[in-house]
């Protein structure tokens, strides 16, 4: 028998071709570079075009960096670096550059200065395309956010609680080196009533030093532990409160942040391999969407999704010279000043409020008889009436002004006899006579929400709402492996989070 080889393919590696292909030939028809290429191509970008000087040697054209730098975050290439070595030995890449070859310095330059001012109307420019192509709504959407952990170090952390409890131990000492001075003080000496150290600052605590040093130097007689303290009061506070306000200026309304991103907030994120709770320095970032397409992004330094829904609006308006029609959101978003805020400007709000699953819920309603909601209401004489059928009357109104200023009032109603009564310990647990308090416009509002959420719309829109907005999220998070910002400051990082946007945009329209 004849012996059988194995037979293998032409291979030729030193071929020389007689008409060498192009590298548009070696693209293939139909690939999500091309996509990035047309969309590029056809949006207006000069608000880009403006951030370049006229003077100066010449640049890269921000055309060609703005296509590699989107296409790198479509096939998940972050990395100035890695970007720069994509555009020497990709075809994609080589491609859209038309065989420039910029560097990771050039790159970055370009994402992190020249974006800064013009993305947001690039961004804009591909939604509005889009929309024109029928892909997407402007005017209905999907809004949710995420937590995403910013480029910092998670053990840098500046709390304001940890500077509140330093600046009373500061009061507390200074107090204490007071009551002392006066106590050996003679009246000569011409020692002042004591300061108010209900407030201190930086012209404070120096002024207390001084007089207190000035007072207490030369007596020999003082108390050893006095005179340590004083040493070592002269020697920190003073540029110890100096960091405190340097700190809270940082801080502003925000509980605290890292030392290496300032605008980061510590959060509680979902990603938590360790199980413990920890929190890290990050972002909350808000997003509108429509058919998955992101339509509006806003980056948020605080970590709760109910104080973002009012800028998130602004923005939008801001995009597209128009307010929102319809928006459909979850129950992080149902307060009271949210709900004025869409009502005022006409918005059809799909947004649910904090117990509005458990009210669908027949079990729930049976284990709760006597709760507020479930009490009687006579509007003729502006009372309640109790489980056991006695008047609950107007005592006053009680109001609360939340973290953004918004002002609540609360109408309070009280019980009478409560301690006789034979359900006295299941009505309620409160000592004493029961009081309910009753937000009458947010009960109004909340009533006009249950109405829209439960109508076939509603319900349509609810259910949607799971396959809208919240697989964009999935997508970048998991599939694309975006965890954590690689740019820092609220800025840069504004700039990275468009880009993902413009790129989630250009991959769901080549899917």
């Amino acid at each position: 028998m004849p012996v059988q080889k194995p037979v293998f393919k032409p291979y030729y590696q030193d071929q020389i071709m007689a008409i060498p292909p192009t590298l548009d030939e070696l693209v293939a028809k139909g690939h999500p570079v091309r996509i990035v290429n047309d969309v590029i191509n056809r949006i207006n970008i000069q608000g880009l075009l403006d951030a370049y000087k006229i003077k100066g040697t010449s640049s890269y054209h921000p055309q060609m960096l703005l296509k590699v730098l989107v296409y790198g975050y479509v096939s998940n290439v972050y990395s100035s670096r890695k970007l720069e070595v994509a555009c020497r030995e990709n075809i994609n890449f080589m491609w859209l550059s038309g065989m420039s070859y910029p560097d990771h310095n050039t790159i970055n330059r370009f994402r992190g200065v020249r974006l800064k001012d013009a993305l947001r109307s690039v961004f804009e420019e591909v939604v509005k395309l889009l929309a024109a192509e029928g892909l997407l709504s402007i005017e209905e959407v999907y809004t949710d956010g995420t937590k995403i952990e910013a480029n910092a170090n998670k053990y840098t952390f500046v709390w304001k609680k940890a500077i509140q409890t330093n600046k009373e131990k500061m009061k507390k000492a200074l107090s204490e080196i007071w009551q002392y001075a006066q106590s050996v003080a003679k009246v000569e000496d011409g020692l002042p009533e004591p300061p108010n150290f209900t407030d201190i600052d930086t012209e404070k605590v120096q002024q207390t030093v001084d007089t207190l040093n000035a007072v207490l130097a030369e007596k020999t007689d003082l108390d050893k532990k006095v005179k340590a303290k004083l040493r070592y009061v002269t020697r920190e506070y003073p540029e110890k409160i100096a960091e405190y306000e340097r700190k809270e200026a940082i801080l502003g309304e925000r509980n605290s942040f890292s030392k290496t991103d300032t605008d980061a907030t510590f959060m509680r994120m979902k990603e938590d391999h360790m199980q413990n709770g920890q929190l890290k320095p990050g972002y909350n970032v808000q997003i509108s969407t429509s058919n998955q397409f992101i339509v509006n992004y806003t980056i948020h330094p605080n970590p709760t999704d109910t104080t973002t829904l009012k800028e998130h609006i602004e923005q939008h308006q801001a995009s597209f010279g128009k307010t929102l029609k319809l928006i459909t959101a979850d129950a992080g978003y149902g307060s009271e000043e949210n709900y004025e805020i869409m009502e005022a400007r006409e918005i059809e709000a799909y947004v649910k409020y904090g117990m509005f699953n458990k009210e669908q819920s027949e079990t729930h309603n049976k284990k709760k008889p006597f709760a507020q909601d479930r009490l009687f209401y006579n509007q003729e004489q502006d009372c309640y009436i109790c489980p056991m059928g006695q008047k609950m009357d107007y005592i006053g109104d009680s109001k609360r002004k939340a973290n953004t200023g918004f002002e609540q009032t609360s109408k309070r109603y009280q019980a009478k006899n409560c301690a006789n009564c034979p359900l006295n310990g299941v009505c309620h647990k409160s000592q004493g006579n029961r009081i309910i308090e009753v937000n009458e416009n947010l009960r109004r509002h909340k009533a006009k929400a249950y109405q829209l959420l439960n109508s076939e719309k509603g319900v349509e829109k609810r259910k949607q709402r799971c396959h809208d907005v919240e697989p964009v999220f999935g997508n970048i998070k998991q599939n694309h492996g975006f965890r954590r910002f690689m740019l820092r400051g609220k800025e840069k990082v504004a700039i990275e989070w468009g880009l993902l946007a413009i790129a989630q945009n250009v991959r769901k329209k080549a899917a």
